[in-house]
């Protein structure tokens, strides 16, 4: 009795492997064609599945951060701001404060890059393998303030404390209150000196009460988040301002 022979690209697939059946065909022919010997035949078809893997995790990780559309950094004009540190920008290329677990700040007024400058941070950061996470501080307190049961807020609050680098945007561009206060600081507790996180605001650390009027916690979260942070401060006139006076 004759067995049936299964196709060899149905038999890499059912002891899982995630390349896809268009590829592995190729590599087959290729190999057939080039003699590989058993040796070189497993290291390519090795690398081909670790390529798809990695692949496949990128896109995964990136959908998880909603790091959402924004200008690449070479298209970032460092002439547009009267101030910005950029050596220290380039030292956080670096990632060094990632490996650390340190935190960053970049303040200044609205439309200077600081949205831009974070979010080419959390791409970057996923190319060298990280998680990340971005999203404005409105959305994560609006979000977090929907369950209402314990484990369905401790699955959202999970969102913010896991990723390897969470970024906060927009702090202090919108108004919140003390439970919002109480939620941020959570989050940041919980990050402290075991994950870093990216703050954009365009407020001094003193004023970060007036976002959250009666919340007791302010002084304990800025505690927390400039314990170990480096602070980029841009000053100069808004992009958008510039523009809309030139074209009028």
């Amino acid at each position: 009795m004759t067995l049936p022979t299964m196709d060899p690209t149905e038999t890499l697939k059912t002891l899982g492997f995630r390349a896809s059946p268009e590829a592995l065909s190729a590599f087959i022919t290729h190999a057939t064609k080039n003699r590989l010997s058993p040796v070189e035949l497993l290291e390519q078809l090795t690398a081909l599945e670790r390529k798809e893997r990695e692949a496949r995790n990128m896109a995964i990780r990136t959908r998880l951060a909603t790091l959402g559309r924004f200008k690449p950094l070479d298209a970032f004009d460092w002439n547009h701001p009267r101030k910005i540190n950029r050596p220290l920008y380039e030292k956080l290329l670096t990632f060094d404060f990632l490996e650390k677990a340190h935190n960053v700040l970049l303040r200044g007024a609205s439309g200077l890059g600081k949205t831009t400058l974070a979010q080419n941070l959390g791409l970057l950061a996923l190319q060298r393998g990280a998680t990340v996470r971005f999203s404005t501080l409105a959305d994560a307190l609006a979000k977090l303030s929907r369950p209402e049961t314990l484990p369905a807020f401790e699955r959202t609050l999970r969102h913010y404390t896991k990723p390897s680098l969470l970024i906060v945007d927009e702090l202090g561009y919108l108004p919140a209150d003390a439970r919002g206060g109480d939620l941020l600081y959570n989050i940041i507790s919980r990050r402290h000196q075991q994950r870093s996180t990216i703050i954009t605001t365009n407020l001094p650390f003193k004023s970060w009460g007036t976002i959250f009027p009666g919340a007791a916690c302010v002084a304990a979260l800025v505690d927390r988040f400039t314990e170990n942070c480096l602070v980029m401060n841009i000053e100069g006139e808004s992009w958008r301002q510039k523009n809309g006076s030139a074209e009028s």
